[in-house]
């Protein structure tokens, strides 16, 4: 399935129905009175997180979205038919912007949550409802109103337990793909991953999500590379896995560029739990791994971890680490 984190929609909900002039006609009845009934409420149109659901895709070819209009009433007292709510299913993790794309109306963190983002029209009155001691026969009634309409964003921002972030082919999603059964698309050639994956790791029957973001750059809070619209996806996760693999020059360089990156989209993000970790340690000498390493605890005062993906080295420990830090 194609993933899609934002699209635009018009919501047009339904007008209400008019009310009915009628009045009561019976044989042998000279004056039956008004019995027109009311007409029925416009459906409206409702936005609904639902947890099956990881991309706004289904709004990239539809994007006009019209709940029913009420009925009219009519005579007999018989009101009209209330048009029927049109429910839309988006992801866990969707807000709401007014046409500006600035203006939040709504964030949807929790499965379940709903809004209103569209209300239906109000009903219009049928005479009977304007009959008085002096006006025993009105015509009076009241057409229904129109219901809201008009163009909303939505923007899709992934919540996940863990975010794996880190430099253009780190092997971001190979360590997904082993950590957990989701299967993103592997090469090796930087930008593979261009879309955020979503997979599901499970240990000592505890179970937690990881999100792999695609690779960040120098320049991406600006729109370079693939751009900011990746940063936004880490600030719904918990946790953050840092990979680096260990081959690379300027491995310290790298690493603070990114941290720079973050802090530019968001200060928050820094504050997030950070577990740094080193891929891709069977392709280099151990000399020259602990070399690396020990240079960049020097600058860098946090615990480091090492693991080789292709060898299946140290995964284990990793995922006791993030579940213990998203359980504990």
């Amino acid at each position: 399935m194609k993933f899609l984190d934002q699209a635009k929609i018009y919501v047009d909900a339904g007008n209400g129905g008019s009310g009915s002039a009628s009045f009561r006609r019976e044989k042998f009845v000279e004056f039956g009175g008004p019995d027109g009934g009311d007409g029925g409420e416009g459906g409206s149109i409702i936005l609904l997180a639902d947890t099956n659901l990881n991309t706004l895709v289904d709004f990239r070819f539809k994007q006009h979205f019209k709940a029913e209009r009420g009925q009219n009433g009519m005579g007999n007292k018989k009101s009209g038919k209330s048009g029927k709510d049109l429910v839309l299913k988006v992801p866990v993790g969707t807000q709401i912007f007014e046409e500006d794309n600035n203006t939040l109306i709504e964030d949807l963190k929790t499965v379940g949550q709903k809004i209103i983002v569209a209300k239906g029209g109000k009903k219009g009155l049928g005479n009977v409802r304007f009959k008085t001691s002096t006006n025993r026969a009105p015509r009076k009634k009241t057409v229904g109103a129109e219901g809201e309409k008009f163009w909303i964003w939505l923007q899709l921002k992934v919540i996940a337990d863990v975010g794996i972030i880190g430099m253009p082919n780190a092997g971001k999603s190979s360590l997904l793909s082993v950590l957990t059964k989701a299967k993103p698309k592997i090469a090796n050639y930087p930008f593979t991953t261009i879309n955020p994956n979503l997979g599901v790791a499970s240990y000592d029957n505890k179970e937690i999500t990881i999100a792999d973001i695609p690779g960040l750059i120098e320049g991406a809070h600006e729109g370079i590379g693939l751009g900011d619209k990746f940063l936004r996806h880490i600030e719904r996760c918990k946790n953050l896995i840092h990979l680096i693999d260990i081959t690379e020059n300027n491995i310290l360089e790298n690493y603070l560029k990114i941290r720079k990156e973050l802090s530019k989209y968001s200060n928050d993000i820094l504050k997030k739990k950070e577990i740094i970790i080193f891929n891709k340690i069977d392709i280099i000498n151990t000399n020259e791994i602990n070399k690396k390493i020990n240079y960049f605890k020097k600058k860098v005062k946090k615990n480091i971890y090492k693991i080789s993906v292709a060898q299946n080295e140290g995964l284990l420990t990793i995922k006791k680490i993030l579940i213990n830090n998203v359980h504990r």
